[in-house]
């Protein structure tokens, strides 16, 4: 809807008065920005991503969406591209939804997307492909990387919606086979978010403790019913396959019908054609199981009476061939008959051995008696007599003197060891009391000596410093990250003017709009400076441009004028 314009102001002096309306700059992007809101609020743009490199630091996106013929400029907000089920890329052709708007400081028009999706079957197919040839060459579908599907899981765990007929035919089917305990991560299996769920459930189930309040699962089934690639994308994303390839249970995928194949079937350890199948690969069939078990015992019953019979008839025929009990103990017995025989001479020697040494010992004893070596023992005490007494007392008395002297010895020397502390006290007062006055005279010294010199430095700042410059009339040029931008050519998307008091966002112009780039002849002679030009000597040959492209003002110091781009106002 067009704004209307505002009213016509009178023209001051005796010129005529026209009747156009007249604009300012401000009030004509801001109509044309509402008329254009207003007329497209909502549109679906196709085209391929051109210029995308990213996130900016702010977190948004920029880029352009083109066909053959035109090219419209794109901008994703941090919080919109956060949630999108398709994250922009290079080249990739999208169905863009969002709203025309206008961004007056370039005067160009641009799309603000709020959902992105695949230009159709093909161009999901064509993601796909490149999907699955980026991770088959990190080597997440090697086969190496497989491992076995436990022959019977003690707990079960499926990934799939709780609503949907999957679960219902994975319980029944698992209960047919061998009852398990199951559980169940619900999760969505399709639109927005669903990857993202599915990725937290598998990672939720590894994160389980072994033995904690709830049970580890031996065996992941994510599954899902058939569908159209759209319906089915979630299982091919990124974070859904490397959730599956860091997964260290045993994963059984059941995505789709048989015909249809997702990214997490190459990564994951077993494929199943359908939930139902999933649920037959994950147990064994219950009744074959017990008569597995059942033929075993029996076999093993046969086995073990076979070889009791074995062992049984070999026993019999060791019997046979033992010889009889009075031929196997003649020898024995001869030889115990012998024994006894030789048994009651040996007693015999043995005790006139005994006897002998016997005799012997009672003739020592009676020529040295007992009581004969007790006097001796007696004796030999009373010649001893006092004299260990006397000696401990000499000793004690000899010892009692040497401790008397070394007393009086530690008396004097306490006395002048404390004479000598005090006088080496006294002489390190004194140097400390001349050590502190020095210091004292330093510290105030070096204190306006450094005062003198911040002095000297402030005002040298004050007159070589860029921020006097900004308060004569000039801006500093910056760029995004804050480097000051010293030529027309380093010129970034987004610059901040540094006033000295503040600053501004600009933009530069744009280079493919003559008129903003260059002025109407008949505006340039009416703005020609009547002036006279200025002698061309060696200081305006030398001297660094603004970015405007004009040489700085003389009175501008050279240390500022290196730093940055001036613009004069």
């Amino acid at each position: 809807m067009a704004v209307p314009p505002p009213p016509a102001k009178a023209a001051s002096g005796s010129g005529p008065v026209s009747n156009v309306p007249e604009w300012s700059v401000g009030d004509l992007a801001s109509a044309l920005k509402r008329t254009l809101e207003d007329a497209f609020g909502h549109v679906r743009l196709r085209g391929e991503i051109s210029g995308f490199r990213g996130q900016h630091s702010s977190g948004h996106a920029y880029f352009s969406l083109k066909d053959g013929s035109a090219r419209i400029d794109a901008v994703v907000w941090k919080g919109t591209f956060n949630r999108l089920r398709q994250r922009p890329q290079e080249g990739l052709e999208v169905v863009a939804t969002g709203r025309i708007t206008t961004f007056p400081g370039k005067s160009s028009y641009q799309i603000v997307i709020e959902t992105l999706e695949p230009a159709g079957v093909g161009a999901w197919m064509a993601l796909l492909d490149e999907r699955k040839r980026v991770l088959a060459a990190e080597g997440l579908f090697a086969p190496e990387r497989k491992r076995p599907i436990p022959y019977l899981p003690r707990v079960v765990g499926v990934v799939t919606s709780p609503t949907g007929a999957v679960i219902r035919d994975i319980l029944h089917r698992l209960a047919d086979r061998f009852a398990r305990p199951v559980l169940v991560w619900p999760v969505r299996v399709q639109g927005e978010g669903a990857a993202e769920e599915i990725a937290g459930a598998i990672r939720g189930f590894n994160a389980l403790a072994p033995g904690g309040a709830i049970p580890r699962p031996d065996v992941l089934i994510v599954a899902r019913g058939g569908g159209s690639i759209e319906d089915l994308w979630a299982f091919n994303e990124e974070c859904v396959v490397r959730a599956a390839a860091d997964s260290t249970i045993p994963l059984i995928s059941a995505v789709g019908h048989e015909t249809d194949t997702t990214l997490i079937d190459f990564v994951s350890d077993r494929r199943a054609p359908t939930p139902t199948g999933a649920a037959e690969m994950a147990v064994p069939v219950r009744a074959d199981l017990v008569a597995a078990v059942v033929d075993l015992g029996r076999r093993q019953r046969e086995a073990v009476q076979r070889r009791l019979d074995r062992e049984r008839s070999d026993l019999r025929a060791l019997v046979r061939a033992m010889p009889d009990v009075d031929a196997f103990l003649a020898a024995k017995r001869q030889r115990l008959d012998l024994a006894e025989a030789r048994l009651g001479p040996a007693l015999a020697g043995n005790a006139r051995v005994f006897r002998l040494r016997v005799s012997h010992l009672v003739e020592r004893f009676a020529r040295h008696p007992p009581t004969l070596a007790l006097a001796q023992a007696q004796g030999r005490v009373a010649r001893i007599g006092d004299r260990p007494g006397a000696a401990l007392r000499h000793d004690m008395a000899r010892k009692g003197e040497g401790l008397s002297y070394l007393g009086r010895r530690l008396v004097i020397a306490r006395a002048g060891t404390v004479s000598r502390a005090r006088a080496e006290q006294v002489r390190s007062r004194d140097r400390l009391d001349a050590l502190q006055a020095r210091l004292v005279r330093a510290g105030i010294r070096s204190t306006e000596r450094r005062a003198d010199r911040l002095a000297g430095l402030s005002g040298l700042l004050g007159s070589l410093g860029y921020r006097a410059v900004l308060a004569r009339g000039y801006a500093l040029v910056r760029d995004a990250d804050g480097r000051a931008i010293r030529a027309a050519a380093q010129a970034a998307p987004h610059m901040t003017l540094e006033f000295t008091d503040g600053f501004v966002e600009v933009a530069p112009r744009d280079a493919a709009a003559p008129a903003a780039a260059d002025p109407p002849k008949a505006a340039r002679k009416k703005s020609a400076p009547t002036k006279p030009a200025p002698t061309k000597t060696a200081a305006t040959k030398t001297a660094p441009t603004t970015a405007a492209g004009t040489a700085p003002p003389a009175d501008v110091p050279a240390p500022l004028a290196r730093q940055g781009s001036l613009f004069d106002l």
